[in-house]
């Protein structure tokens, strides 16, 4: 499932080959951005580890499992797109491995902002008995959840392509994609199907909260705020979704792109990579990260913390280089 924006990519490069430059450069900004954003995402579950108040706040809880997640899918994607120009081909089953954590990972995104915005929802909605349904126990039950779902979707294929294909395919060279993986006709069939059901399930989720809170916001008349805030939490997370649907019709614009930028073609599906699987990851850290105030102060805390970390060893040089010179003029002024 992280599969479409990149098979199109992958494809292109079969087709068309970079030149050593470009190939340099794409692969160094590729590089670039998802070290940034991997590293925005390590401040913030530092953070998150370092201050018990969110621990026990299930609405961190599901917003930190899906910056794991996000990182864990930015790593693979970002190593595929890497190795498709490094080593072009690799063992199929380590690309077997990496396809699948990608899928999986790929595929807990849109369930788990359902689930975060079903707890806005009850927040907004239900704020006497949000302590009451929404507990801690209950988020970590939902998070096992989500990986259930996405496993029911990946382990067909999985079990399809063990039983379909022979065994020296796996001790094979592969150029790595999802579809050189699960070529199975069923496998694509049930990939389809199953984009729609989980697709239509979570835009529902997300279109029913985002409707019920604005109304609280209006009958509230948006005394607080706090309304408001669910409500534009609401729109990022659709925001967000929409851009990982993209994935989804990658392969039905790959035409469209070929016969509007026949000339520019490996270039434009480079940009279309960037959005459609770099430009989601770095939403998450915006949604809570940035705009939360209590999130926000503690993350401040920690980036002035490590500021001054990184300053001590340069201020205690200062000071044993301030304090050799006094020495020395001492010494010249006794002589």
């Amino acid at each position: 499932m992280n599969s479409s924006s990149y098979n199109s990519n992958v494809s292109s490069i079969l087709s068309y080959r970079d030149s050593a430059s470009t190939a340099m450069a794409k692969n160094l900004i590729i590089l670039a951005l998802g070290l940034t954003i991997n590293s925005i995402n390590c401040a913030l579950i530092h953070t998150f580890r370092k201050h018990q108040v969110f621990y026990v706040n299930p609405r961190y809880i599901l917003f930190i499992h899906l910056v794991v997640n996000d990182m864990i899918q930015l790593t693979t994607t970002v190593s595929l797109f890497v190795i498709s120009y490094v080593f072009y081909k690799i063992n199929v089953s380590v690309c077997c491995l990496i396809v699948t954590v990608a899928v999986f990972t790929t595929l807990n995104t849109p369930i788990n902002l359902a689930v975060m915005a079903m707890e806005c929802y009850i927040a907004v909605c239900f704020p006497l008995r949000h302590a009451e349904l929404c507990t801690v126990r209950r988020t970590y039950i939902l998070i096992v959840c989500i990986w259930v779902l996405s496993a029911v979707s990946l382990m067909p294929d999985l079990f399809l392509i063990l039983a379909s294909e022979p065994a020296w395919l796996f001790f094979s060279t592969v150029f790595c994609d999802r579809d050189t993986m699960f070529r199975h006709p069923v496998s694509i069939k049930k990939r389809d199907i199953s984009y729609i059901v989980y697709l239509t399930g979570v835009w529902l989720t997300l279109l029913f909260a985002y409707i019920k809170i604005f109304f609280v916001a209006q009958a509230a008349n948006s005394a607080d705020g706090n309304a408001k805030k669910a409500r534009n939490t609401i729109l990022l997370h659709g925001f967000q979704l929409l851009l990982c649907m993209l994935t989804y019709i990658a392969p039905m614009l790959r035409n469209s792109l070929v016969y509007w930028f026949p000339k520019h073609y490996i270039h434009v599906l480079f940009v279309w990579y960037i959005i459609i699987q770099v430009l989601p990851r770095f939403i998450s850290p915006i949604v809570y990260g940035l705009r939360d105030k209590i999130f926000k102060q503690h993350l401040r805390k920690y980036l002035l913390c490590g500021m001054r970390a990184s300053n001590k060893p340069l201020l205690s040089v200062k000071l044993v280089m301030l304090s050799r010179f006094q020495i020395t003029r001492i010494g010249v002024g006794s002589k």
